[in-house]
């Protein structure tokens, strides 16, 4: 990939476009701390306190280039565009840091390692996922297996994260459909505390976690909001957001590259069914987060024979006109506190029409 843009069909050919604009190679400053408290490394990236911030849809610099006006994305349309971020929190150049932050020598210190891409659903900027229609939800499938298997080819990534950010109460700084990729170089504290109950419960229990939670979900039916032979949508008994659906394929693979032909086609017609759900619960759409949870790559030294590949889609939005604000009990002591019961969201999104 490099500096140039892969567009086109990646089920066909990848394309690759190459920018001519004169700018600086992309690279970062970025920092990984250690937490020793908790056990967590914290990503420091103050350059991008001056990254774009929601600019007019005329100078957009995820639209197509024109011959005015050259963008992030060489061509004067497209289907599916990957590049990399040009304000990214990690990147692939290093840097030297002392072995520990300044007069703390129990905070480890690293580069910010690891890669940032940009994923653009469509050319199209008034548009959203939700409205695409199945084939161009299936080629941007396709685009997340194609950069997660290359990502996590690379020396250094333990985990690959894709995920979009939709709705300026998330606060997306592009209104223009499009997602995002990390390629982290460690195991993010969610992927590693699940991996370490799963494998917990394989030992007392004998059985994967991931699937007697899908196969109890799909055997009680009452959180299930859609469904079709490859997948299952559902809103976990366990929810923490206000509206939350997980997705989870029928049979086990560990990441989006393993999954095959009918489960990227029954998934792309499934996550649409539900995205317009939360596009038609309100009056206005549902700001959300959709987060693809991955197992950490060969490379990471975790196991992946028991992950369960699965997609989870959350809004803090708790009613038409209420958002979710982690406060106290959130934010402070990472306890949530839910204002929704999952049936009652089941129940709800099922209605939507």
């Amino acid at each position: 990939m490099g500096s140039g843009t892969h567009a086109g069909n990646i089920g066909n050919i990848v394309r690759t476009a190459e920018d001519t604009r004169d700018l600086p190679r992309t690279t970062t400053h970025s920092q990984t701390r250690f937490d020793p408290l908790l056990g967590e490394w914290v990503v420091i990236a103050s350059h991008r306190q001056t990254r774009t911030f929601l600019p007019p849809a005329d100078l957009c610099p995820l639209c197509p280039s024109t011959p005015e006006r050259a963008t992030e994305v060489p061509e004067s349309d497209y289907q599916v565009a990957v590049f990399e971020n040009r304000f990214p929190s990690l990147s692939t150049d290093h840097a030297n840091f002392a072995a520990t932050v300044e007069g703390s020598p129990l905070t480890p210190l690293r580069d910010g390692f690891g890669r940032c891409e940009v994923v653009c659903f469509t050319s199209d900027h008034d548009s959203s996922f939700a409205q695409l229609d199945p084939a161009r939800a299936r080629l941007v499938v396709d685009a997340w297996a194609h950069r997660s298997a290359e990502l996590a080819e690379i020396d250094g990534v333990a985990q690959v994260f894709c995920f979009e950010n939709h709705g300026e109460e998330i606060g997306v700084t592009l209104s223009h459909p499009h997602g995002q990729i990390y390629a982290y170089p460690f195991v993010t504290p969610r992927v590693a505390k699940i991996s370490a109950n799963v494998a917990a419960y394989r030992n007392s229990h004998g059985g994967n976690l991931f699937g007697d939670l899908l196969a109890a979900e799909r055997a009680a039916g009452l959180r299930v909001v859609a469904a079709n032979e490859e997948w299952t949508a559902f809103v976990p008994p366990f929810a923490r957001w206000p509206y939350e659906v997980q997705l989870f394929p029928h049979r086990r693979v560990a990441d989006i590259p393993e999954l095959d032909d009918a489960q990227r086609d029954a998934f792309a017609e499934l996550y649409l069914n539900v995205l317009q759900r939360f596009a038609h619960r309100f009056d206005t759409p549902m700001p959300y987060i959709a987060a693809w949870n991955q197992a950490p790559t060969p490379k990471s030294g975790l196991a992946r024979d028991d992950w369960w590949l699965h997609l989870q889609l959350f809004s803090i939005r708790r009613a038409a006109n209420k958002l979710k604000y982690l406060a106290g009990s959130e934010s402070g002591m990472q306890v949530f506190i839910s204002d929704t019961t999952p049936e009652t969201v089941a129940t709800e999104l099922r209605e939507v029409r």
